[in-house]
């Protein structure tokens, strides 16, 4: 984007309490007036509630050196209960290496993980989760959740592991190539993927759930998803080891559900490739080495250059490039192109100079980003003409202005989409989170609540308008 389970037996004193207010309850219904709940009765139930909360830890990834896992805390009782805190220990040789969704304290091999604002109160039959990624591969043990034993699970789980489902993009397309303008399967057949992107994980995590990529996958039928990893803006640089996690867990989660994960080094500013070049190395070489045999994933090298010109980010793109191609010889690689991926047109520039001065590698495809707000004729013109001369993906666009923000221009937006169709142009739209501005496509709160992920109702226009869009069926043709 341009910048601006199972319940848990309550202890005799809990349970004498919730009989106590339950008989205190039926009595006020037979009496002709009831005095109000003190704060002191509210406190009680709430802390009452508190006991009954259970807990489970699945393994949602694993790698060679460790494990990534989501907590899920559970309100089996009828009252909301207020504040949790989750304890556990770490056998020697396995830590936490980064964790989201809570505040985590450590002594030794003892970690305790607390609630944080927007996840505090668990509702009734509600829950509430975080996560954390493991340096080692050592399992947690001892698992409690405000002082009783979890009961929901105190030794990670792993989801199924099964293949995914006969029919998923990936079983249907497999590893996807350039050839000649087109992204086409490994049978050579042209395809468009559609899909969506996450925001900065470093604001939504919480958006990206196992029950949010559900519906992504099977609500939604989305072929793609793009894992943005912000570099500034309290992402990478602050801490490349959480985020390289990160980024591997969700296409560990997207790949399970037979989805294609564009792997997207969100750069803006500076909007010099250059000056995260070391940092882009290790990236992509920390991403390639963990998922070079995979056959559903696109590096994305550059979100959107500014500043720059098209000879310097070709230089940046002939350098990275060969890092990832060292190690996975067979993934499209996606190249930014110049004013935030737009083949310079703000600057006065073109497709042109990217047509007569092509980046020097084969198996890769050219991006382009646009806000149909904002972005109009002189735009939709240039990707027309762009996609008859070289591979084009629009891995990022809008219907808003070029903020991600204001009123949504479907009929602007529409016309952008008949082009693609007609001319197999994959696109992803931004963004699968809730935040506050219109391009959003959940409702500020859905994450924070955990849903609900399927269907509309926690959608926002610009949600509700872009599903019916993803769920058009696909046309893969394999012969």
């Amino acid at each position: 984007m341009t910048p601006a389970r199972l319940p848990s037996r309550p202890a005799a004193a809990a349970a004498a309490l919730a009989s106590a207010l339950l008989l205190a309850l039926t009595t006020a219904t037979e009496a002709p007036a009831a005095p109000a709940p003190t704060a002191a009765d509210t406190a009680a139930r709430t802390t009452a509630a508190a006991d009954r909360l259970t807990a489970r830890i699945t393994r949602t990834s694993a790698w060679e050196t460790g494990y990534g896992a989501d907590v899920a805390i559970a309100n089996d009782g009828d009252t909301a209960a207020e504040g949790w805190t989750i304890e556990f220990d770490l056998p020697a040789g396995t830590t936490v290496g980064s964790h989201w969704s809570a505040a985590m304290t450590r002594q030794g091999q003892h970690y305790r993980f607390t609630h944080v604002s927007y996840n505090a109160t668990v509702a009734p039959g509600g829950r509430q989760t975080f996560g954390f990624n493991a340096l080692g591969t050592g399992l947690p043990l001892n698992c409690t959740v405000n002082g009783r034993p979890c009961e929901g699970g105190s030794t990670p789980t792993d989801p199924p592991t099964d293949p995914p489902a006969a029919g998923t993009p990936v079983d249907v397309n497999g590893q996807l190539q350039v050839c000649g303008t087109k992204l086409c399967n490994e049978h050579g057949n042209p395809v468009q993927l559609r899909g969506m992107s996450t925001h900065g994980t470093q604001w939504y995590a919480r958006c990206l759930t196992g029950g949010s990529l559900d519906a992504l996958a099977d609500d939604w039928n989305a072929d793609v998803l793009r894992v943005s990893t912000y570099v500034q803006e309290g992402g990478y640089e602050s801490d490349p080891a959480h985020f390289t996690a990160l980024a591997d867990s969700l296409i560990e989660q997207a790949s399970a559900r037979g989805m294609y994960v564009i792997v997207d080094w969100h750069m803006l500013d500076p909007g010099d490739p250059m000056a995260n070049l070391d940092n882009a190395r290790r990236f992509f070489t920390d991403i390639a080495r963990r998922h070079k045999d995979r056959d559903n994933i696109l590096y994305e090298i550059a979100n959107e250059p500014s500043g720059v010109s098209w000879p310097r980010i070709k230089s940046y793109a002939e350098q990275i490039i060969p890092v990832i191609r060292d190690i996975d010889a067979d993934a499209p690689v996606l190249v930014g192109t110049r004013a935030w991926s737009s083949f310079g047109i703000p600057e006065g520039a073109d497709e042109s100079e990217v047509v007569n001065n092509p980046v020097d590698a084969s198996n890769i495809m050219y991006t382009f980003h646009f806000y149909a707000a904002s972005h109009r004729d002189d735009y939709l013109a240039v990707l027309a003409r762009a996609a008859d001369r070289i591979p084009v993906f629009v891995t990022e666009f809008g219907t808003q202005n070029y903020a991600g923000e204001g009123a949504d221009d479907f009929a602007m937006s529409q016309r952008y989409l008949d082009l693609m169709a007609d001319r197999r142009i994959s696109w992803v739209n931004w963004n699968f989170s809730d935040d506050h501005r219109s391009g959003a496509v959940f409702r500020t709160g859905t994450c924070a609540a955990d849903g609900p992920w399927t269907g509309t109702s926690s959608l926002k226009p610009a949600g509700v308008w872009i599903r019916d869009r993803i769920r058009t069926p696909d046309s893969f043709p394999t012969g």
